[in-house]
């Protein structure tokens, strides 16, 4: 190692011991800063604690009797001190802890609770502040908090503030404001104009029914606070007297006293109802409340109610039927005019008495007895009864009975209309007696008209056989003219015992009630296809299947062979047809018989029903056959018409009910 070399490793060596000792110098220069720096410190705290000490035994009273948490933080926001109510409130088992309470800040609130503890360090105060904490108790509340920072001879040393737990009130709040929410809802949306005004009159609330029974084009809200005279300068027009709509509510003010259903009439009819309820607090008068409501539709219905039950009331005092109202325990309680004339009974008379003990016979007590059992069970009922009336005279009554119900719906009473049917009964019993008098008759007419059809046949045929026996006698004898004569004998001879036979069956027709059966009148046709002679040069054509109908088939089968018969009987077409048809109606059914013959004109459609008229004089025709086939539809209660031209056919239309 040279010379040079080992200089410069003892000039590094100096200098390294040169700083050596400055690092010494420097570290026991910090270490005397840091000694006073805790001296200082220590001396704080001692200082901090003799103040709290002493604010603790100026305030011990009053720190003890504060109802409100009290809390004494650090600077830091550890807790130093704090009094039973801030313990309970923070969920602490007592009040000596060491616990940061910044940190009980809810999640969502820790930025904002940093500057706030910020500004009240810097400010020294802060006021009406509000937390959502989360207690040691893990329970979420709301507190009001107001803080100010401790001071010893100008340096803060502590922070204390009063934290009141404001959550039930706060939840009390909203329902508060929810509940004045829909109560303003409420009246804005009432069907009846609300307006309150305070002591002065200014309007404190209105809703839109105001403004739209008043005309008001503005909406409620803008209303408030307006001077209510004014409004009432501006509005009194609508009504039919101004003057005395102003005055009156005047006068309502200077008593103070609460009006309902007050009217009004306004100017375009219509009818408004006002309530005025003023409003005391201890006695003190703070304004009034008016509520209009539009009664128009409401006294128009009572005018027409009205009327309705005086002219109901009139009615059922001149009507002729007799109207009486018992009770349950079937005494009088109104009658009307009718019923005294029909009784013989005078109003004053009849109220409060029992109909029974005054009008019945022994015989007829059951019979009301029985109805008035099922009267009191909720049945209405109508019966004939034999009475007195107060002369002693037998009188019938067609009483018709009903059940009287409450607004509970229990039978109460009972309501009887009742008809005086003397006279009609009078009729009844000469109508019944005239009945049996006409069945009488009818049935010696039904045997004489059966020894008469007898006694007149027997002759004819006698006449017959001596005609048949003249010619047998003397056929060799006899010339053409002669036999001729005696053919149209014959022919006289037969037309006469055919009419005999047809006034024999048309007088019987309806004079027995036979037995109802179901009846297949498509049998009945195709039996009566094979029963007539029907050319070759005729076809029946069927152009619906026939109905199944209730009734007596020989009837029908004698209806539908007249009918049947004259269309072949009078068809001169090389081609004859005949359709039968049926249209199937809500209560009957509608049958046609259609041909092609020789027609019938207009002018005789109205007499070919009546008996012994025939319009063709063949020795077939009686006159009776069309007569019988009406009298089987009037026992059908149907109808028969027809739709016919010369030349051209006939159309038989008639009806028989289901």
């Amino acid at each position: 190692m040279s010379q040079d070399q080992i200089d410069m490793l003892k000039r590094a060596l100096a200098r390294e011991k040169a700083a050596r000792k400055q690092a010494e110098n420097i570290l026991e220069d910090k270490a005397a800063e840091l000694y006073e720096a805790k001296q200082k410190l220590e001396k704080s705290y001692s200082e901090l604690e003799a103040l709290l000490d002493k604010t603790d035994s100026q305030l011990q009273g009053v720190f003890e009797n504060i109802v409100d948490a009290y809390v004494i933080i650090d600077l830091k926001g550890y807790i130093l001190k704090m009094n039973d109510a801030a313990v309970d409130l923070l969920g602490f088992e007592n009040a000596k802890v060491n616990f940061n309470l910044l940190k009980m800040a809810a999640p969502e609130e820790t930025h904002r609770v940093t500057e706030s503890f910020q500004s009240l360090l810097k400010n020294g105060s802060i006021t009406d502040f509000y937390l959502n904490i989360i207690t040691k108790k893990n329970e979420a509340k709301l507190v009001h908090v107001n803080a100010s920072v401790i001071y010893d001879k100008g340096i803060p040393v502590a922070a204390q503030g009063i934290v009141r737990d404001i959550t039930i009130a706060k939840q009390n709040e909203e329902q508060l404001i929810e509940s004045e929410n829909r109560l303003s809802t409420l009246i804005l949306n009432l069907d009846s104009g609300v307006l309150l005004e305070d002591e002065n009159r200014q309007i404190a609330l209105t809703n839109k029914m105001f403004c739209e029974l008043f005309n008001i084009p503005i909406s409620p809200d803008l209303m408030i606070g307006q001077d209510c005279s004014n409004a009432v300068e501006q509005s009194k027009n609508l009504f039919v007297n101004p003057e005395k709509f102003v005055s009156k509510i005047n006068n309502i003010l200077n008593s103070r006293t609460i009006v309902l259903g007050d009217e009004l009439k306004m100017q375009d009819g219509k009818i408004l109802e006002r309530d005025y309820i003023p409003i005391f607090k201890n006695n003190e008068y703070k304004g009034h409340l008016w509520s209009y409501r539009d009664v128009t539709l409401k006294r128009k219905y009572s005018q027409s109610l009205e009327a309705q039950k005086q002219k109901y009331s009139s009615i059922i005092a001149n009507m002729n039927l007799g109207l009486v109202e018992v009770g349950n325990d079937d005494k009088i309680l109104m009658i009307n005019q009718s019923f005294t004339e029909m009784s013989g009974y005078s109003e004053k008379e009849l109220i409060g008495k029992k109909g029974n003990e005054l009008f019945l016979t022994k015989e007829n007590a059951e019979t009301i007895e029985t109805k008035d059992l099922k009267r009191r069970k909720g049945e209405s009922h109508s019966y004939e009864l034999k009475v007195k009336n107060k002369e002693g005279l037998v009188r019938h009554w067609l009483i018709s009975g009903a059940p009287n119900y409450n607004l509970n719906g229990e039978v109460v009473g009972s309501i009887g209309v009742h008809l005086d049917i003397t006279d009609l009964k009078s009729l009844q019993i000469q109508k019944e007696k005239l009945l049996n008098q006409l069945e009488k008759s009818n049935d010696e007419l039904q045997e004489y008209a059966h020894i008469v059809s007898h006694d007149l046949k027997s002759p004819l045929r006698s006449i017959d056989a001596l005609v048949n026996w003249i010619k047998e006698d003397n056929k060799d004898k006899l010339d053409a003219a002669s036999m001729q004569n005696f053919e149209l004998i014959e022919t006289t001879l037969e037309k006469m015992e055919q009419l005999i036979s047809d006034v024999l069956l048309y007088s019987s027709m309806g004079s027995k009630t036979l037995e109802k059966e179901n009846v297949d009148l498509n049998s009945v046709v195709d039996e009566l296809q094979k029963i007539l002679f029907i050319p070759e040069h005729i076809s029946i054509n069927i152009l619906n299947s026939l109905p199944k109908i209730k009734g007596d088939k020989t009837k029908l089968q004698q209806l539908f062979q007249n009918l049947i018969s004259n269309a072949v009987k009078f068809n001169n077409k090389e081609q004859g047809i005949i359709e039968i048809d049926v249209l199937d109606k809500k209560s009957f059914y509608q049958f046609s018989i259609k041909d092609n013959g020789i027609g019938i004109e207009k002018k005789y459609h109205d007499k070919i029903f009546k008996i012994f008229h025939s319009l063709n004089k063949s020795k077939e025709s009686t006159g009776i056959g069309l007569s019988i086939v009406k009298k089987i539809i009037d026992l059908y209660k149907g109808e028969i018409w027809i739709d016919s031209e010369a030349d051209k056919g006939t159309t038989f239309h008639f009806t028989i009910k289901k």
